[in-house]
């Protein structure tokens, strides 16, 4: 119990605020090295890396921490950690399909935790294929929409591979391949 003292209260709530923070962080950071360790530490030929470093920075993650996370995934500062990308497809409550990404340092850990929250709530672990084919990877662009009509956006995203152009209201949502997305935008 916080007492009676304003500063206990704050305190507690600031610790939970804080930890929050902190497992975002973590994760963001995790993100960063896995692209960088794939892609290179080169923003402009990594699309992958300028999207975690992106989502990073609209987390307020500190730029030290992103420069750091980048030197470490690309193995230029000599630290090794080695997170793995593992998929797991499912089948869950009434028959839906799932499919769950997980960066893991742990492959084991990981699929336990999969494995016991899918059991949990009423799912079950799918054969490798039978889940994956109902979906599709693709990359999407959200663009305010201000002046442009959907024409002129059309015209322009079409020749970067755009596949579709969707009209939101306020922005346009553009799909395409995820390789073409760093032309896209």
């Amino acid at each position: 119990m916080s007492g009676h003292s304003k500063w206990a209260t704050t305190k507690h709530k600031k610790a939970i605020l804080d930890s929050r923070r902190a497992k975002s962080f973590a994760k963001l950071i995790k993100n960063i090295e896995v692209a960088a360790r794939m892609g290179g530490p080169d923003l402009a030929g990594n699309p992958g890396l300028e999207l975690a470093v992106t989502k990073a920075k609209k987390t307020s993650v500190p730029a030290d921490n992103i420069d750091r996370a980048i030197k470490r995934g690309a193995g230029l500062t000599g630290e090794v950690v080695d997170y793995s990308e593992i998929m797991y497809e499912c089948r869950g409550p009434q028959g839906s399909a799932l499919l769950i990404e997980c960066l893991t340092d742990n492959k084991n850990r990981a699929a336990s935790e999969v494995r016991l929250a899918i059991s949990r709530n009423g799912g079950t672990i799918a054969d490798p294929g039978s889940v994956s084919y109902l979906f599709s990877r693709k990359g999407v662009v959200s663009l305010p929409k201000k002046d442009l009509t959907e024409d002129d956006v059309l015209m322009a995203v079409l020749e970067a591979g755009a596949e579709e152009v969707k009209d939101n209201g306020d922005s346009f949502e553009i799909h395409s391949e995820p390789t073409d997305l760093q032309a896209i935008r």
